[in-house]
Order: C-alpha cells, then structure tokens, then sequence
C-alpha cells in the first residue's frame, strides 16, 4: 500500500527515498526551539526538508556570509542528515525596500502592526522598487545567487531551490515590474532575473540539483501578484530549463493574502485537497522534469493517486507535517488511523505567526 509514496525518486542526480517534501516555511523560531522542531520532522520520515528564505545578500543574522550565521545553516544540515534525511536551501532576494520598511518598524515592535497588516503595506512599495533599481544592481544580485549557493553547500546543503517569489516573482509579474530595460516589458525579458540567477548557480555548482520554486498567478479570478501567469508559463518553463532548473515547485503566487498562498479549509477557491495541483497540470505541458506539487496535502490515498499516475512526481506539505511529523513513519507502518490530520484551520500556524509567537499547530501537546 502507498507504493507511489514511499519509492525513490529522483531529482536532478539527487535521490530522495521517497516522494514526501516538507515545504518551505517560515517558522518563526530560533535556536534550539527551531532545531527541535526540524528535527522533529526529519525524523517523522520526510525526505527532504527544504529550509525557507535563505537570503542571497550578506545582510542579517541569518547570512551565510557571517561566521553565526553559516553556523546556523551547518547546524540545521546536520540535524536534518542525522535523521537519514537531505536537505535544500531556497535561495532567495527579498524585494522589499528597507529604507521604505523603516517607518513600519515601530509599529512592528509594539505589535500595533500585525504580519498580516504589514504585508500590503510592503507590497504597496514593491512596484515602484523593482522598476526603478539600477541595471547594474540587478545584475548583481542575479549573480550573487551563485556564490551563495556555494556556500550553502559548503554548510552542508543537498539541493538548492531558486525562490521564484519574491525578487524573482516580481520581476517577472507585469504588476510590479514596469520597466522598460531588458528586465521589463516582454515575457522574455521578464524571465531574465530568475533565469540569470539560476544560471548563477549552475556556473557556481554545475552538478548541483536546483529546484525552481514556480510561483504562478492567474487571472479571472485574480490570485496572486508576482510570479508568473499561466498563460505566461510557455515562455518561462522552457528559458528557467535552459539555464539548470532540474525539477519544478509549483504554487500560487505570493504578495496577496496569506490565507490565499496558505489556504483554510473554507477558502472561496481554494478549499479543496490538493488545491494547487491544477497549476502543475499546465506546467507538464512545457517539461519533463520532476514536479513537485502543493497545497492542502493530507490525505495519504489522494496523495498516492496524484503520484502514481504521473500528475506530480513529489508532494510537498507544510501545514500536515507539523500536524503531524510522523505522517511518513506511520503510513510506512501501516498506522495511518493514527495520524493527526490538519483541518487547515490556520488557528496556530499561520495564526502563530502572525502573533509574533512562531508557528505551532493545535495538536501540540496531544
């Protein structure tokens, strides 16, 4: 049973001994809080855990440009092998601009300015930021996604993952890219940020897997800003292969709501299982390569069909591994009547960290 689920797949010259990814998440958490709790799910029978939003700049405690920093990201590789399972470092820019970010940091401080009211604020000023940033800027933070790679995998990392949001999904998203350069105007052009920063990565690390997180936005309804519209993808797929990508992971878009991008179970659109799958269906049409799909994953019989018949070739799952990080371990051991399902309730997830209090789930404790 779950045959699909538990059989090696291969991912750019990486083989992960099964097909369950936890997802890139912002938890929230530091020190040993945040190493228990990645331990906690390597250790629940995941095969690679992808740790989110490891910046390509030098800038934070969290750079692994900085002696404490490149340490955090060798300590968390190695609680991560020491349970028999890979690791990959999604690499990406933030396209927020710090000197307009300034005046919300009060706010922030005294918690009178929630995540949630934070983000359109942000989003408000992105537009205006990417489209006037000098070229020669661009170019260099396209480039600086390669020596980051190399030090991601000198820290100890299996995979890296392009994040195709932020930076890169602005760039190429008419919303906020308005540019008349080379970086602006036609889908091609548009592509160029993301696939000159994969194409950093690949000169740096030739035989390096690299993922693309695939952020698509669509129209009619309108769901997501940045990233790339469906109708776009036979422009993008192709230019992101060219320059490395060696597997796709497809998603909604970002800078909108993040009950859109982390859906409840009563969303108006995306309540269903497997809520984003239906993007991977057209990206299949434009590659080969491995795609790993998202959204709403709980259900291990949906979750094996989806893969046996070729639709996905990985599910990735955030929210239900910390539901339960054992999700693996126990279908393996035929005890799946025990699993602690998520209800997508977003109560202490997305609600933690929105709180300021780190990302928990209500079955902490049980």
């Amino acid at each position: 049973m779950y045959e699909t689920i538990f059989s090696p797949v291969n991912l750019g010259g990486l083989v992960l001994k099964n097909r369950i990814i936890f997802a890139p998440t912002t938890l929230g958490l530091g020190g040993e809080a945040l190493e228990e709790k990645i331990r906690k799910i390597a250790a629940g029978g995941c095969a690679m855990i992808v740790i989110g939003d490891v910046p390509v700049s030098g800038r934070g405690a969290h750079s692994l440009y900085g002696k404490k920093g490149f340490a955090h990201y060798e300590k968390l590789c190695e609680v991560i092998h020491q349970e028999g399972c890979l690791a990959c470092a999604q690499l990406h820019q933030s396209d927020s601009n710090i000197k307009g970010m300034l005046k919300y940091i009060p706010g922030v401080l005294t918690k009178r300015i929630t995540m949630e009211e934070l983000r359109p604020l942000l989003n408000q000023q992105v537009g205006t930021y990417i489209t006037n940033m000098p070229e020669q800027k661009v170019s260099s933070i396209a480039s600086s996604f390669g020596d980051a790679a190399v030090l991601a995998k000198k820290a100890g990392f299996d995979m890296i993952q392009v994040h195709g949001d932020r930076m890169c999904g602005s760039f190429s998203s008419q919303v906020f890219n308005s540019r008349t350069d080379s970086y602006g105007g036609s889908p091609e052009n548009r592509a160029r940020f993301a696939v000159e920063a994969v194409s950093a990565v690949r000169k740096a690390l030739p035989d390096m897997p690299i993922d693309y997180k695939l952020a698509v936005r669509q129209e009619s309804p309108h769901y997501g800003n940045a990233g790339v519209l469906l109708e776009e993808l036979p422009v993008f797929v192709p230019l992101l292969e060219q320059a490395g990508v060696t597997s796709f992971h497809v998603t909604l878009a970002n800078h909108a709501k993040l009950t859109d991008t982390i859906p409840p179970a009563d969303h108006v659109y995306f309540s269903e299982e497997g809520c984003f799958l239906h993007y991977c269906d057209v990206v299949r049409k434009y590659t080969k390569l491995p795609l790993t799909g998202v959204g709403g994953l709980t259900n291990p019989d949906f979750i094996e069909q989806q893969l046996a018949t070729g639709r996905i070739d990985c599910a990735a799952m955030s929210r239900q591994l910390l539901a339960d990080a054992q999700w693996p371990d126990k279908l393996m051991q035929e005890q799946g009547e025990s699993i602690h399902r998520c209800v997508r309730c977003n109560r202490e997830c997305l609600g933690g960290i929105q709180q300021h209090k780190g990302v928990h789930c209500i079955y902490d404790n049980k």
